[in-house]
């Protein structure tokens, strides 16, 4: 009973302690190893003497003292020390602050500070909102635990020494580091739904704590329909995950999912959140990628899919957002929609201009519509570009597959 508790209190209140202590104390590292004890005492205390009435409360007040005694410890801060001292009966019973005024929602905003590299911003929230070990997040990222251990210490270390406040943004500034937080949790997304080296074609873990930060980040910021369209495209996209690998980890195509494993809850939850988003006639990005995504998961079947209606969300998201990925995923949608020659013209300013020379889904895009146009040797040359170009292990195995047997079945 114990155990699931402190497991449940983990899940539930570790980044509101250690966003609350942070605020306080101004310094994350600190705050951390304060937060860390707290747990580390309540594995020993809960099992002999009860689970608190108040866990999250009870976590804070003890990691709020275990700071204190650490300030006390350190006569480089004893001034600090007495400063801070007489704020400890504020912990008895935890401030829960609404909206923007949540400490969780400065600790997002801080951990995505753009003066920090954005792969130290995407370790932070990891670490700080979602309490991921950094070994587990070094074993995500394919990196040395050592290399993601730096990294998190010199994120720290600049937010202490640059005084970057635990705050959010005011005025103006909101929507333009509001879509760094977003753009953050959404790389996290993609890494684990598409993952980019390894052998792995789906990280659940990734996706997962993914859409944990959307929904934390939608609870707090519940009238912001970006933020809602985010959520919503993750979970349109993770409800696939499931029929996405064959049980040897292979990838299965879209026209080859075997649909009925799709998760509909999530189906419904994605569409219910786009429609609440839609309303607000606010649209943006996220909005018409999770559009898209929409018309894919509610789509009978691969042939009866919307293709000319999600040609057309890419021709708006690629106004909205120029991107030459976006017009390869046009290229593709044009190319079921009207014939892959109609794909093949959308593509061929893309492979001019060399932006996107070593991406995979490119070259596969190309080789797939020179495919089905009968160009069987460019096809030949295009495939043995996007295998070159592509990192993923199984990901790359499936390319020499369909190379061998030219399928012709349409891309996923």
């Amino acid at each position: 009973m114990s155990e699931r508790a402190i497991e449940r209190a983990f899940r539930e209140e570790w980044s509101a302690i250690l966003a609350s202590l942070a605020r306080r104390l101004g310094d994350l590292q600190l705050a951390e190893d304060a937060t860390q004890e707290a747990f580390a005492k309540a594995a020993s205390v809960w099992p002999r003497d009860g689970v608190p009435t108040k866990p999250g409360a009870w976590l804070t007040t003890t990691a709020w003292r275990k700071a204190l005694d650490q300030l006390r410890r350190d006569r480089r801060v004893v001034e600090r020390y007495v400063e801070l001292q007489p704020m400890v009966e504020d912990f008895d019973e935890r401030e829960e602050t609404p909206g923007l005024e949540d400490d969780r929602l400065r600790l997002i905003f801080t951990c995505c500070h753009p003066a920090l590299a954005i792969e130290s911003r995407v370790a932070l929230t990891l670490r700080c909102l979602t309490g991921l070990t950094t070994r587990e997040i070094a074993s995500a990222f394919l990196v040395p635990e050592p290399t993601m251990a730096q990294r998190l210490v010199r994120a720290k270390r600049k937010i202490l020494q640059a005084g970057i406040r635990f705050e959010v943004p005011a005025g103006g500034a909101v929507a333009e580091r509001l879509a760094g937080v977003q753009s953050v949790i959404y790389l996290v997304f993609n890494e684990g739904y598409a993952a980019s080296e390894g052998e792995q074609v789906v990280r659940a873990d990734l996706c997962t704590e993914a859409i944990w930060l959307g929904r934390l980040l939608h609870r707090l910021l519940p009238d912001d329909p970006e933020t809602a369209g985010l959520l919503a495209l993750m979970l349109l996209h993770h409800s696939r995950s499931a029929s996405r690998q064959d049980v040897q980890g292979q990838p299965v195509l879209l026209a080859d999912q075997d649909r009925g494993r799709w998760d509909r809850e999530q189906i419904a939850e994605g569409v219910a959140l786009l429609e609440t988003a839609v309303a607000r006639r606010s649209p943006g990005p996220y909005q018409l990628q999770a559009a898209i995504a929409s018309r894919h998961a509610r789509a009978p079947s691969f042939e009866e899919t919307d293709w000319a209606g999600i040609a057309v969300l890419y021709g708006e998201l690629g106004r909205r957002a120029p991107s030459p990925v976006v017009e390869v995923n046009r290229a593709v949608a044009v190319g079921m929609a009207d014939g892959p020659r109609a794909g093949l013209a959308i593509l061929e300013p893309v492979l001019a201009s060399g932006a996107l020379g070593d991406y995979g889904p490119l070259h596969a895009a190309h080789a797939d519509l020179l495919d089905r146009a009968g160009d069987q040797a460019a096809a030949a040359a295009a495939w043995a570009r996007a295998i070159d170009t592509t990192d993923n292990a199984a990901l790359r195995a499936n390319l020499r597959r369909r190379l061998a047997g030219r399928s012709g079945k349409g891309l996923g």
